[in-house]
C-alpha cells in the first residue's frame, strides 16, 4: 500500500508541474488565435475601403472625363447640358476658400496660442476648451441657419453675399483649427521654453521664436485640412447663397455666388443623363483641388518638419 501511495503522489505532482504550462501553451495559441483575427478584420476593412472608394472614382473618371475640357472650365452654368460649365462655381469657391482663409487663420491661431500659452489653467479656461470642442462636433447645416441669422439678415440685410458666406464657414472650420493649433503647439517640448527662458526671453519672445516655428508644420495641416472641408461643404452654402445657375463671377466680396458641391448637387437632381456626365467632371475638378491642397499641407509639413530637426 505504501509502495502505491507513493506513485499516485507521485503522479498527482507531475500533473500540478505540468497543468500551469499546458495552461500557459494554451493561452498562448488562444492570443496568437485572436490576432490573427484581428489582422485579418483589420486587413479585410482596408481592402474593402479602399475597393470601394477606387471603384467610385473609376466610375466618376469613366463618366467625367469626356466632359472635362477648357469649354468645361471657361463657361457658366446652362440649361443645356452640352454647354455648360463651371466658371462661376470655381471662382466663387476659390473666393470663398480664400477669405475662409483670411478670417480662420490669425483668430484660430491667436485663439490656440493665448489658451495654451497665456491663459491661466482654470476653469473658465477648461471649459472654453470643452465648448470649442463640442463646437466641432455640430452639424454644418446648424451653421447654415446661424449664418443665415446673423450674417444675412442682420449684418448684410438680406444680402447673400461672399463675405456672409465666408464668414459662414469661418463658423464651421474654425473650432478645428483652434483643436489642430493647440495640439501642434502642446508637441513643442517644454524644455525648449525652459531653454529660451533661461537665456533671458519673455513669454511673448518665447512664443514667437521658440514655439510658433515648431508649431507651425502641426498648424499649417490643420488649417489646410480645414479649409478642404470647407471647399466640400454645400449644407451652409445652400443655405447662405441658395442660387445654383449663376451667369457672372463674383467681383467683390459683396457680390452675390455660388460654389462647385452646389452645383454638382444641382446637376446630379436634373432629369437629362448628360447632365450626370458635367457633374462628375465637376467632381474631378474638385478632387483636384482638394488632392492640391492636401499635397501643400503634406509639403509645408514635412518641409518645416525638416528644417525645425536641423
Amino acid at each position: 500500500m505504501g509502495y502505491f501511495s507513493i506513485q499516485a503522489a507521485v503522479r498527482v505532482d507531475v500533473i500540478n508541474q505540468s497543468s500551469p504550462e499546458q495552461n500557459r501553451k494554451r493561452s498562448k495559441a488562444t492570443r496568437a488565435w485572436r490576432d490573427r483575427v484581428f489582422v485579418v478584420g483589420f486587413v479585410a476593412a482596408i481592402v474593402i475601403g479602399i475597393a470601394g472608394l477606387a471603384a467610385l472614382l473609376i466610375d466618376v473618371l469613366v463618366d467625367g472625363l469626356p466632359f472635362l475640357n477648357y469649354d468645361f472650365l471657361s463657361s457658366y452654368a446652362s440649361r443645356k447640358p452640352l454647354e455648360s460649365g463651371i466658371l462661376a462655381p470655381l471662382v466663387g469657391t476659390v473666393w470663398i476658400v480664400g477669405m475662409t482663409a483670411v478670417f480662420t487663420i490669425p483668430i484660430g491661431v491667436g485663439m490656440a496660442i493665448y489658451l495654451e500659452e497665456f491663459a491661466s489653467k482654470n476653469r473658465l479656461s477648461r471649459l472654453i476648451d470643452l465648448n470649442i470642442a463640442n463646437l466641432a462636433g455640430v452639424p454644418s447645416v446648424i451653421y447654415g441657419l446661424l449664418g443665415l441669422a446673423v450674417f444675412v439678415q442682420f449684418l448684410f440685410n438680406g444680402s447673400r453675399n461672399v463675405t456672409a458666406g465666408a464668414l459662414t464657414m469661418t463658423l464651421l472650420v474654425l473650432p478645428i483649427v483652434v483643436i489642430a493649433s493647440q495640439e501642434a503647439i502642446k508637441a513643442v517640448p517644454s524644455s525648449y521654453r525652459d531653454a529660451a527662458y533661461a537665456m533671458g526671453a519673455n513669454r511673448w519672445q518665447v512664443v514667437k521664436t521658440v514655439v510658433l516655428p515648431q508649431a507651425l508644420p502641426g498648424m499649417m495641416s490643420g488649417i489646410i485640412l480645414a479649409l478642404s472641408r470647407a471647399i466640400g461643404e454645400s449644407a451652409p452654402i445652400l443655405i447662405i447663397s441658395s442660387l445654383v445657375w449663376v451667369t457672372f463671377v463674383p467681383a467683390s466680396p459683396d457680390s452675390k455666388f455660388t460654389v462647385l458641391p452646389l452645383q454638382i448637387f444641382t446637376w446630379i437632381s436634373q432629369p437629362q443623363h448628360e447632365f450626370r456626365g458635367i457633374a462628375a467632371a465637376a467632381i474631378i475638378v474638385l478632387l483636384a483641388v482638394l488632392l492640391s491642397m492636401n499635397g501643400i499641407a503634406i509639403w509645408i509639413r514635412s518641409k518645416y518638419q525638416v528644417r525645425s530637426d536641423q
